[in-house]
C-alpha cells in the first residue's frame, strides 16, 4: 500500500526518532538482555500521529511482558526509508525487524527468516490467505503483510442525479455511457477521473487490464504486459474516454493525488480509490457512493490489492526473541489499535472480523469484502521495482500513442530485468 497502501498516498515529513541507539543491529547484555532493533515506516502526517508513539507503546508493554527483551524502535518517513535501510544493510547495521513497502530484495540477497521461522503457527494462521501468499518467493513466504488496501469505485450521488444517471455503472459500456451524459449535463466536471501519471500508473493500469482478463504475468510469474487483452485495454481508454474528453486531457501526466482532490472537491464524478478517499471525501462534503468496480463485461470479481510489509532480519541471530515480538505486535489489540488509527485495512482475520462487527467501520464494508480475493503486484519477483518504476514513468502514454508499441516497450523492458536477476 505502497504507500503506496494500501498506498496510500501518505508522504509524511515527519522526522525518524530514535528511543534507544544500537550498534550492529540488535545487541545482548551480560545478564541475557537482547534488544531488538526496529525500522518502521511512519504512516502520521504530523509529530501528534507519527507512528513512533504507536510503536513505542508496543515496545513498552512488550518488554514489560518480557523483561530480558528490549526493543529499540527507529521511524522513519516514507521518503527516505528506503534509502537509510539500504545504507543500514551495507553498513552492517541491520535491524532485527523491518516494516516498509517491499521486501522482495531482502529475499534475493539471503537476508530474511522465512515467515515460518518467525510466527507461530496461530499467528501464520491467522493472515488473510490472500496477503500471505503475496509475501510468497517461490512458493516460500518471506514477507508478512502489516496493513493493506483495496480499491473501488467512487462517484458522485449529486453529480449522478444531475445527469439522470440512476445508479453506478456495472461494466464498461455503462460507464462509458454514464460520463457521456455527465459531459452533457454537468458541464465543468471531469466525468471520469482517469490517472496514469508516475504516482501510481502501474495501479490504475492493472485495474483495467484485469477488467478485461488482462494483468501483469501469466500464471508461471512470466511477464505479460503486451498481451492482447493488456493492449485491447488501453485501445478501449483511448478510444473510448481519452479521445471524446470523458476524462483528463493528459491522464500520463495527471497523478492519483490530482484525481482524489479534484473529487473531493466536486470536480470529478467517478474514479477508482482507495479507503483514505472516504475521508477526503466527507471532509470536501461530497455525497459519494461506492460500488465493485466495473470492467468489460461486469464488476470485477477481484480487484488490486495492496500491502505494506513487515520482515526479520537473520544478522543477529534473534530468531526465539523476534518470533516472540511479533506475535505479539500481530495480536488484535495492537493491529486494531494501528489499522484505527491510521485509517488502514486489516491483514489478519480476527481484527477484519471485529472491525466488520464493531460498528465503527461501515464505510469501510466495500473495502472489506475485496480483501479476501484481492489480486496483487509481483511482489515476490525481485525485477517488478524495475518494472514497476518503467510503467510509471511510461505506461500512461499508452493512451497517448499506439499502446500496442508502448506495451511492447514495456514487455521488452521486463523481460530485461528479469534476465538480469
Amino acid at each position: 500500500m505502497n504507500k503506496r497502501v494500501l498506498a496510500l498516498s501518505v508522504a509524511c515529513a515527519v522526522g525518524a526518532l530514535t528511543l534507544s541507539a544500537c550498534g550492529g543491529g540488535g545487541s545482548g547484555s551480560a545478564d541475557g538482555t537482547v534488544t531488538l532493533k526496529l525500522v518502521a515506516a511512519d504512516y502520521g502526517d504530523k509529530a501528534s500521529n507519527s507512528s513512533t508513539l504507536y510503536w513505542k507503546d508496543v515496545a513498552k508493554r512488550f518488554t514489560a511482558a518480557n523483561p530480558k527483551i528490549r526493543v529499540d524502535v527507529q521511524v522513519i518517513n516514507w521518503n527516505d526509508i528506503d534509502a537509510q535501510v539500504k545504507t543500514m544493510i551495507q553498513s552492517g547495521n541491520m535491524p532485527d525487524v523491518l516494516q516498509t513497502g517491499g521486501y522482495a530484495d531482502k529475499v534475493s540477497d539471503d537476508l530474511l527468516y522465512k515467515a515460518d521461522d518467525v510466527l507461530s503457527v496461530g499467528t501464520q494462521a491467522d493472515l488473510i490467505d490472500s496477503f500471505a501468499k503475496a509475501g510468497e518467493v517461490k512458493g516460500v513466504q518471506y514477507g508478512i503483510p502489516f496493513v493493506s488496501s483495496s480499491r473501488t469505485l467512487f462517484y458522485n450521488k449529486a453529480i449522478f442525479k444531475k445527469a439522470g444517471i440512476a445508479k453506478a455503472p456495472q461494466n464498461w459500456a455503462e460507464l462509458k455511457a454514464d460520463a457521456e451524459k455527465i459531459k452533457a449535463k454537468v458541464p465543468g466536471v471531469t466525468p471520469y477521473a482517469l490517472p496514469l501519471g508516475p504516482e501510481e500508473a502501474q495501479g490504475e493500469s492493472l485495474i483495467w487490464e484485469l477488467g478485461n482478463g488482462g494483468g501483469y504475468t501469466d500464471s508461471s510469474g512470466a511477464y505479460t504486459l503486451n498481451s492482447p487483452q493488456n493492449i485491447d485495454t488501453f485501445k478501449w481508454l483511448k478510444s473510448n474516454l481519452v479521445d471524446p474528453g470523458l476524462t483528463y486531457a493528459h491522464p500520463a501526466t495527471t497523478d492519483r493525488k490530482t484525481a482524489f482532490a479534484d473529487f473531493a472537491a466536486g470536480k470529478a464524478a467517478m474514479l477508482n480509490g482507495h479507503p483514505s478517499l472516504i475521508q477526503m471525501a466527507k471532509d470536501g462534503k461530497i455525497d459519494y457512493g461506492t460500488a465493485p468496480i466495473p470492467g468489460r463485461t461486469g464488476p470485477l470479481k477481484s480487484t488490486l490489492g495492496v500491502a505494506d510489509w513487515m520482515m526479520a532480519f537473520k544478522d543477529n541471530g534473534h530468531q526465539a526473541q523476534i518470533r516472540k515480538f511479533l506475535d505479539f505486535a500481530y495480536s488484535k489489540e495492537n493491529t486494531l489499535k494501528f489499522d484505527e488509527t491510521y485509517n488502514l485495512m486489516p491483514v489478519t482475520e480476527d481484527t477484519l472480523a471485529e472491525m466488520r462487527s464493531n460498528g465503527k467501520h461501515d464505510d469501510l464494508k466495500p473495502f472489506f469484502a475485496q480483501l479476501p480475493d484481492a489480486v496483487f503486484y509481483p511482489l515476490g519477483d525481485t525485477s517488478w521495482d524495475a518494472v514497476s518504476a518503467e510503467i510509471k514513468k511510461n505506461g500512461g502514454t499508452a493512451v497517448d500513442g499506439d499502446p500496442a508499441k508502448v506495451l511492447g516497450d514495456l514487455q521488452k523492458s521486463a523481460e530485461a530485468a528479469k534476465a538480469d536477476q
